[in-house]
């Protein structure tokens, strides 16, 4: 009877290791941002648009062109785990930019413009203020257009992946980030976070 108790045990302490240790290298959940100006929203002769079933006059009104490939490339993301933020330099709202997305079916967990990137870096005092710092919303990738946008990544030490308004591998290049991203995330996670090891185990290992 105490042979098996000692065994149910062992094997209780086994499924908590496995545990633990697939936490440890569980993907982690990556916040990750997109401008909105050529980057999400560009020009007829830099991208082609994504088709909508809605009117063209209704777009007018309610939002602008979205960018092909951006619908799969959400999706993508989403199913890999992440968040999606838009963060623009722009002064279009957050309720505007929730609408233009929800009529292709995009939803966005949160939206940051001039104003609010303005309030949090004010508030934060920071000296030589980059035009966005996604660190400050718990952003880990931001995509841009913008070329100054990655130097400032670089000097202020945030990631940016920066799309040409042309590239038709856009997407591809962005989940690439995304996936690189995730595996550092994970990397450092595993540091902070080292997961138990069963002592039967880590006997076995050493022996």
């Amino acid at each position: 009877m105490e042979r098996f108790a000692m065994l149910k045990q062992g094997r209780a302490s086994g499924r908590r290791a496995w545990q633990a240790i697939e936490h440890k290298f569980k993907r982690p959940r990556l916040r990750i941002s997109f401008d909105v100006d050529d980057t999400l929203a560009c020009l007829p002769h830099h991208a082609e648009a994504e088709d909508s079933k809605l009117p063209d006059c209704v777009h007018r009104w309610l939002g602008e062109p979205l960018r092909q490939g951006t619908r799969s490339l959400m999706r993508d993301l989403r199913r890999q785990g992440c968040s999606i933020w838009i963060y623009t330099s722009s002064g279009r709202t957050p309720a505007y930019i929730r609408r233009w997305l929800m009529l292709y079916g995009i939803h966005v967990d949160g939206v940051v413009n001039s104003v609010r990137h303005q309030k949090v870096v004010d508030v934060r005092g920071l000296a030589n203020t980059p035009s966005k710092y996604p660190p400050a919303f718990d952003i880990d990738l931001h995509v841009d257009d913008s070329e100054g946008v990655g130097i400032e990544g670089d000097d202020h030490g945030f990631r940016v992946v920066v799309v040409d308004p042309q590239d038709e591998s856009w997407v591809h290049k962005v989940m690439e980030a995304a996936t690189n991203a995730q595996a550092q995330l994970a990397w450092q996670q595993s540091f902070k976070h080292p997961a138990p090891v069963c002592p039967r185990a880590a006997q076995a290992l050493t022996s």
